[in-house]
């Protein structure tokens, strides 16, 4: 059937991306998964161009040589300042990265690279307010996301933004600190309950030395390296942290970590842990090759069922991104997107704890849940609103304020020039009795017609608007549309 042949199209393209573009909807035609993952696949081949909101490798932490040296020179009170000076250029430039990531998500045809280097970024979890470290490390994600789950991990592991958030660049001999080993085998690889105490002590001990420089490059520090004898998982040696990092990925528990984590990402919040081990078996004989697994996933009869499609709450990042996919525009005020994210919960280089995102329900709260459904009306209507920030943060890191911005605005509007032409354009053969079904085919991807929130929506809209976009809109505000 065409419906339920769309339904599937659309399924993919919110899972293997932020959901469709107009051009993207009411097609025709058999859905063939596998020529639909070839094809995002091959948009995705291509490495990305970095995001540059850094343009000099010192400036996230020093704007420069030649402030370093002031800094020497100065006085008490000059040093302050032009401290308070540098963590104020770094934290402009987070949000500027934040902001360029939003825009890349949106209109990239990388969709599939970027919906993964999303997965990644809450995986390998990371907070630092150097904007070159967190920049070097999306740029990381962004270029591995598709590629070999092993090298990923080691480039992750190496990088300034990880190894400083993890705290080992004060790892050294004599004095271990255990941070970062903990956290490579809790949350990057095979995850809790599968080592011991002691394998974590002996792993910090091989993790000594590991560093960076100013410009953010790795270092191996051999002078603060332990060169003893170590046990790790039942083998024993003089190991460093390459090493233990290939000890990790030859246990079979780091695919199966992995692959479940993903499965709760792409399929459905609730594992079905037969799929799990198929997958995790396929993805550890392959060498943990990333894009065979996804092409496992996708292209399985089993990731298009019923129980699947519309199972899965989207996150913020997904609903906005989607919402500016569906609907082409031009936000007049961008940074309102950062004070959208702390309200709803999810802000980019900003994650609530080292273990990342929690997702599914925590998603959902009776006032996140009334913002989400108002969001499309306020895109139509340009209405204010009065906002209230979140602030579920293991420990508020103190500083997100600082990176939303002192004076951002408390009450605002969401101005946006939307192409609705476009989103009309894309159901201009529809006769006018087959509209509302054709949109909600195409908007949502429960089953359930909610008729009654569309009605209430479509009362409090202009009717000035086109009756298509009222009701697209209308359908937008509705709880099923916050599925996927």
């Amino acid at each position: 059937m065409a419906g339920n042949n769309q339904q599937k199209q659309n399924h993919f393209y919110w899972r293997a991306g932020f959901g469709p573009t107009p051009e993207m909807v009411y097609q025709s035609g058999t859905f063939k998964p596998e020529n639909y993952f070839d094809a995002f696949a091959k948009a995705s081949e291509k490495k990305p161009l970095a995001l540059e909101a850094s343009r000099n490798p010192l400036e996230g932490l020093a704007n420069g040589l030649d402030n370093l040296g002031k800094l020497q020179q100065a006085s008490e009170e000059e040093k302050k300042a032009m401290r308070q000076q540098m963590v104020k250029q770094s934290r402009e430039e987070l949000r500027n990265l934040n902001l360029m990531w939003f825009d890349e998500m949106v209109e990239s045809p990388a969709q599939l690279r970027e919906k993964m280097s999303l997965f990644w970024h809450g995986h390998f979890a990371c907070r630092n307010l150097n904007s070159y470290y967190q920049q070097q490390l999306l740029q990381v994600i962004r270029e591995g996301a598709l590629g070999n789950f092993a090298d990923l991990l080691r480039e992750v592991s190496k990088s300034a933004a990880m190894l400083a958030f993890l705290n080992n660049q004060q790892n050294r001999k004599q004095q271990p600190n255990e941070n970062f080993a903990r956290e490579v085998m809790e949350l990057f690889t095979m995850g809790r309950g599968n080592y011991s105490e002691t394998d974590v002590k002996e792993a910090a001990r091989a993790f000594t030395g590991w560093g960076f420089a100013i410009n953010g490059e790795f270092q191996f520090r051999k002078q603060f390296h332990d060169t003893g004898s170590k046990t790790v998982l039942g083998k024993t040696g003089n190991f460093d942290g390459d090493d233990i990092l290939n000890i990790l990925l030859d246990r079979k528990e780091t695919a199966t970590f992995v692959c479940r984590k993903l499965y709760r990402y792409l399929v459905n919040d609730t594992p079905d842990e037969e799929k799990v081990k198929m997958l995790s078996k396929h993805f550890y004989e392959s060498g943990y090759d990333i894009q065979k697994l996804l092409k496992k996933i996708y292209t399985s009869d089993w990731f298009y069922d019923d129980a699947n499609i519309g199972a899965r709450i989207k996150s913020p990042v997904d609903l906005w991104v989607g919402i500016r996919r569906i609907l082409p525009m031009q936000l007049q005020n961008p940074e309102i997107q950062l004070l959208l994210q702390r309200a709803l919960g999810q802000i980019l280089f900003y994650p609530p704890s080292v273990a990342g995102w929690s997702g599914g329900k925590n998603w959902i709260d009776s006032s996140s849940l009334m913002l989400r459904m108002r969001i499309p009306q306020m895109l139509a209507m340009a209405e204010p609103f009065d906002i209230k920030t979140k602030s579920d943060d293991d420990v508020d890191m103190g500083r997100m304020n600082d990176m939303m911005g002192q004076r951002m605005p408390g009450r605002f509007k969401l101005q946006a020039d939307i192409q609705w032409e476009k989103l009309q354009s894309a159901f201009q053969k529809v006769p006018a009795g087959e509209m509302e079904n054709a949109l909600l085919q195409n908007l949502l991807q429960t089953k359930s017609k909610p008729t009654k929130a569309i009605d209430e929506a479509l009362a409090s809209l202009s009717s000035d608007t086109n009756k298509t976009l009222r009701t697209a809109i209308a359908i937008m505000c509705t709880p099923e549309y916050q599925l996927c």
